[in-house]
C-alpha cells in the first residue's frame, strides 16, 4: 500500500475504510491481490447495478472496440450514440408516456445536477433552488449549495449561495405537516425567500442515510411545484436504472417531474456517463451554452444500450429487484428482533437499505467487521450512523442470503 500512501492525494477516501489492492471482479465479488474474496454490498456506490464484468455487456464493448468503433465523439453524431437514443426512447420513455429530451451534460453524476440548475434558473429566470435536509446532489460548487452534509459543504472554500433548505420527508418525526413551513414561506411577502427557479429531491437519500420519501409526500412536492411557479427535479442518480424496482425511483409516485438527472449506473457497466432529462418546452438551450469535452462517451453508449435491451425490455428486471428486495427486508427484521437491546432499526425500498444505530460509533464498527469477514458495506448518514446495502441488482438469492449472514454476524460480534 506504501505507493498509495506516499503518493496518492490525502483526500481518498473509500480505500481507508478496505485496506486491500483489488486486482479482479466478476459478478457480485471482487479479489485482491492477495487472494482474498469479497462480496459487494457497495457495486460502485451504485454504479453497477448489473454487478462487476457483466458478461453481456462485456461482449458488447470488446466487440466494439474491436471493430474500431468511436470512443471520444464530443456531442458528434455516431452510430453508438443513435443506438442508445433509440433503445432509450423505446425501451424506457415511451412505454413510460415521457416526453423528455436528453442532453449529454458529461460523464459524472454532479456535472447532470449542475445543467439541470442551470437549466432551471434560466428557464425561471430565477437564482434561488430549494432543496432538503440531509441531501447529497455532487461535491462541484453549484451541487454542494444545495447538499446538506456540513462537512462536504465546508471543502468548498467559500459561500455557497442561492440554495435554501427544506425539512426531507419525515424530519420532524410525522409532528408537523408536510410543507407547512416552506408554503407559508413562499406566500409570506416578510419572509426573506427568494422565488425559486426549482426544487430539487431524491426519492430516497442515499449519503443522507437511506431516508425513504413516501410516495404521497412526492406528489404534493409536484403539486405544490405546480401551484408556485416552480419546476420539479429528481435527482435519480443513484437511485435512478432499477435501484428502487421501477427504472425511476419516482415512478412508484406516479409523478412526471420537470428535470430528472442519471448517471451512476446508466452505462451499466461503470463507465462514465451521465443524464440531464427534461420536458420538451424547457429546452431553451443555445447551441454550446452548456459544453464538455467528454460528454460523448461511445463506449458507455454501447454498454448502456446492451443493459436496456437485456434488462428492461420486459418487466423482469423490476420484479426480481422487489423480490430480493422482501429478502433483504426479512433478514433485517431478524436482525433487529434479535439485537433489539442495542437500539438498531431499518429502512428502505428495493435493492437500497440502512440499518440506523441509536450508537452511531457502531456502525463504522459493524462495516470493519464486515470487510474482515469478506464482504464490502459503506456507511452513510450525517454521522456515518447507519450502515448501507447496495447490493447489484443480479446477485442471486444465494449470494444475498451469503451477504445478509455475514451482515447480522458483524452486527452480532461488534454489540
Amino acid at each position: 500500500m506504501s505507493v498509495f500512501e506516499t503518493l496518492e492525494s490525502e483526500v481518498r477516501s473509500y480505500c481507508r475504510s478496505w485496506p486491500a489492492v483489488f486486482d479482479r471482479a466478476q459478478g457480485s465479488y471482487l479479489h485482491d491481490e492477495d487472494g482474498h474474496t469479497y462480496l459487494d454490498f457497495f457495486a460502485g456506490a451504485g454504479s453497477l447495478n448489473y454487478g462487476h464484468n457483466n458478461p453481456v455487456l462485456k461482449r458488447a464493448l470488446i466487440d466494439y472496440i474491436e471493430r474500431d468503433g468511436i470512443t471520444h465523439g464530443l456531442d458528434m453524431a455516431t452510430t453508438a450514440k443513435r443506438a442508445f437514443l433509440e433503445s432509450f426512447q423505446n425501451v424506457i420513455l415511451r412505454p413510460r408516456d415521457l416526453p423528455y429530451k436528453v442532453m449529454f451534460p458529461g460523464p459524472t453524476g454532479t456535472n447532470a445536477v449542475e445543467s439541470a440548475l442551470k437549466l432551471a434558473r434560466k428557464v425561471k429566470g430565477r437564482e434561488s433552488v430549494v432543496s432538503f435536509t440531509n441531501a447529497f446532489h455532487g461535491m462541484s460548487l453549484g451541487s454542494l449549495a444545495v447538499t446538506g452534509n456540513a462537512f462536504k459543504r465546508a471543502g468548498a472554500g467559500i459561500p455557497l449561495v442561492h440554495g435554501t433548505p427544506m425539512p426531507f420527508d419525515n424530519y420532524f418525526d410525522g409532528t408537523v405537516p408536510d410543507f407547512i413551513w416552506f408554503e407559508r414561506l413562499l406566500e409570506d411577502q416578510g419572509s426573506g425567500l427568494n422565488k425559486p427557479a426549482a426544487v430539487i429531491v431524491e426519492t430516497v437519500q442515499g449519503e443522507g442515510g437511506i431516508n425513504v420519501a413516501r410516495a404521497e409526500w412526492l406528489r404534493a412536492l409536484q403539486d405544490l411545484c405546480h401551484r408556485q411557479d416552480m419546476l420539479l427535479i429528481v435527482d435519480d442518480i443513484q437511485m435512478g436504472c432499477g435501484r428502487t424496482g421501477a427504472f425511476f425511483s419516482f415512478e412508484e409516485a406516479g409523478i412526471v417531474p420537470d428535470i430528472v438527472t442519471l448517471s451512476k449506473s446508466i452505462s451499466g457497466y461503470g463507465m462514465p456517463m451521465s443524464l440531464c432529462l427534461f420536458k420538451p418546452e424547457l429546452d431553451i438551450w443555445e447551441p454550446g451554452e452548456h459544453n464538455g469535452t467528454f460528454r460523448g462517451n461511445n463506449p458507455a453508449f454501447v454498454t448502456a444500450t446492451a443493459t436496456l435491451d437485456t434488462y428492461w425490455a420486459d418487466d423482469q428486471m423490476e420484479k426480481q429487484t422487489l423480490a430480493r428486495g422482501e429478502q433483504v427486508e426479512r433478514a433485517l427484521l431478524d436482525i433487529v428482533d434479535e439485537m433489539d437491546a442495542i437500539g438498531v432499526g431499518f429502512r428502505g425500498r428495493g435493492l437500497v437499505w440502512g440499518m440506523e444505530f441509536d450508537d452511531k460509533a457502531r456502525a463504522t464498527a459493524v462495516t470493519r467487521r464486515a470487510f474482515e469477514l469478506g464482504l464490502l458495506l459503506e456507511t452513510s448518514g450525517p454521522q456515518s450512523e447507519v450502515v448501507k446495502l447496495l447490493p447489484p441488482l443480479t446477485i442471486s438469492p444465494e449470494e444475498l442470503d451469503e451477504g445478509l449472514r455475514i451482515l447480522a454476524r458483524s452486527v452480532r460480534e461488534t454489540a
